[in-house]
């Protein structure tokens, strides 16, 4: 449903952004998902008086994030995305999974109206904090129609879901787009466009997803390629019960020799596995003889929420099947 009212939700799910520290100058020491969306709206001058609605999905650090946090998300996001009365939903996050939030957000929904992540990399108690400022940018993307779909604003940039990575640990400027480049910018107040958000439908199997129980999603588990690296941690998933693997390759998607082994002897026991590139920037390009298939462009945390879509579609042959509709991202 496209975007027909003027009233803007705010759901809350914690993080830094509600995070709170005993000094205003500590910026590292403190407690995360401290303060309800209500307290975090409330600290915005900007925001008193407009027409807005707070709701708490959940109170996370985000490096919690889990199954069930996502389903309450993805179900309460649908529901207000409905309401003719909404222009648009803010989500406050934390900032260390919120690429995999809001790539998850655009394959299950892909909504016609804006869908807007925000978080800060300060807490709420800092002398500068930069929550405030990033949520009132949040709000103005919110209520323009022509901002439809999922994307996160930070710093006055906006990403898009299938760009934002999270590049520094605790700098304010924590975040990138890669080769894909920003949205665009909110100045002053004041959007501005640089490239459009690449529409997409959601996932063939995105309503099972927020329909089915989170305890009976498919397990999929992501390992790393590196120097010394061992197959025996992919038997160990294996034995664990896992029904998918993303292997996070160095460069172009390459496995060590170990794990490479080790992948077969999954995919022997019917574990689907792909490849992917643990660099931040590029993923994988090509297919060579014998390679592992891939979702190309998508990081190794992207990949997993795709795998795991298409596992609840039906299975994952050899070559997994293209569910990404974007150009360039179809596996392979």
């Amino acid at each position: 449903m496209a975007s027909t009212g003027s009233k803007v939700v705010i759901l809350g799910t914690g993080g830094t952004i509600a995070g709170t520290a005993a000094s205003a100058t500590d910026s590292i020491g403190y407690r995360a998902a401290s303060l309800g969306v209500e307290a975090v709206v409330a600290a915005v001058p900007a925001l008193q008086g407009q027409a807005l609605e707070c709701l708490q999905v959940a109170q996370t650090d985000s490096k919690d994030m889990d199954a069930a946090v996502w389903q309450a998300l993805g179900r309460a996001l649908a529901q207000q995305l409905a309401r003719a009365e909404v222009a648009g939903v803010v989500i406050t996050h934390g900032t260390d999974t919120l690429e995999e939030t809001a790539y998850f957000l655009h394959r299950v929904l892909a909504p016609r109206k804006p869908v807007v992540l925000t978080a800060a990399m300060r807490p709420a108690t800092a002398l500068m904090a930069d929550g405030p400022q990033n949520l009132l940018d949040a709000v103005t993307l919110a209520r323009d129609a022509a901002w439809c779909g999922v994307q996160a604003v930070l710093g006055g940039r906006v990403y898009g879901p299938l760009d934002l990575r999270k590049r520094h640990g605790w700098q304010l400027d924590a975040f990138g787009s890669g080769d894909a480049g920003l949205l665009g910018l909110v100045q002053d107040g004041v959007p501005r466009r640089f490239r459009d958000l690449r529409a997409a439908p959601p996932h063939a199997a995105a309503a099972r997803l927020l329909s089915q129980d989170e305890r009976d999603w498919p397990v999929v588990d992501i390992v790393s390629s590196h120097a010394g690296a061992r197959g025996a941690v992919i038997d160990a998933l294996v034995a664990a019960g896992a029904m998918g693997l993303v292997i996070a390759g160095t460069g172009n998607g390459s496995l060590h020799q170990a794990l490479a082994q080790a992948a077969e002897r999954a995919r022997a026991a019917g574990v689907a596995v792909v490849r992917a590139s643990r660099c931040l920037d590029g993923g994988v390009v090509g297919a060579p003889a014998g390679a592992l298939p891939s979702y190309g462009a998508l990081t190794p945390w992207q990949a997993r929420i795709e795998l795991m879509l298409d596992l609840m579609s039906g299975g994952v042959p050899d070559v997994v099947p293209g569910a990404v509709p974007d150009p360039g991202l179809r596996p392979r």
